[in-house]
């Protein structure tokens, strides 16, 4: 490292998606992090829906950053905060959990059902190794035009392409391309999503 090198930092570390001991008390400014997220949560989730200004304004404090015409459901939790960014047009339903130790891009026109969470950290699977704070980070990216319905799991490194719809329950393990219908516990691709999926103009009522 040169003399006019930054300093490595563990949220570099974690954004890098390398192995760290991530154990809280050896971090002070990551446990600061994870508690200002905290209290910003708790705060959005104790108001009114119908306090929108206000919600906006505790949104716009946390997230990274965000497009117009976001609505986020109470209640909402996040790790950080500052790695979330949300395209135009995003509406995340209630109990949606966002644990975004590495980056978090969606974009635009995202909806996502009841009871969701998108998850970028990872922890060891040996048992001591797990105990003593080994976990790392990987990103995950939501393209555009994309429907995650109720009770869906993204779980880290993964990407899913513009206009996929992930079936309600699934848990994504790895990526998955465009314009697909995507269910289960791994999610697999079941088939395209091609025009005959369009809703037919008479049968829409009003």
């Amino acid at each position: 490292m040169n003399e006019s090198s930054t300093p490595e930092t563990v949220f570099d570390v974690l954004t890098s998606g390398r192995w760290l001991h991530g154990a809280a008390a050896d971090f002070p400014e990551v446990t600061a992090a994870l508690m200002r997220s905290a209290d910003i949560c708790h705060e959005l989730n104790a108001l009114r829906p119908s306090m929108s200004d206000e919600r906006m304004a505790l949104l716009r404090s946390l997230i990274g950053s965000m497009g117009v015409n976001t609505v986020i459901n109470s209640p909402f939790r996040c790790d950080f905060g500052f790695n979330i960014h949300i395209g135009d047009n995003f509406i995340g339903n209630f109990n949606l959990t966002i644990l975004d130790e590495a980056p978090v891009r969606i974009g635009h026109n995202v909806f996502i059902g009841p009871n969701c969470t998108i998850a970028t950290i990872t922890h060891a699977l040996d048992a001591a190794q797990r105990n003593e704070g080994i976990m790392a980070a990987h990103p995950v990216t939501i393209g555009c035009n994309v429907w995650l319905a109720s009770n869906v799991t993204v779980l880290p490194g993964v990407t899913i392409g513009d206009g996929t719809v992930i079936g309600a329950g699934s848990v994504v393990t790895r990526s998955l391309p465009p314009g697909v219908l995507a269910v289960g516990n791994p999610c697999r691709i079941l088939r395209p999503i091609t025009d005959a999926d369009r809703i037919a103009p008479e049968e829409i009522a009003i």
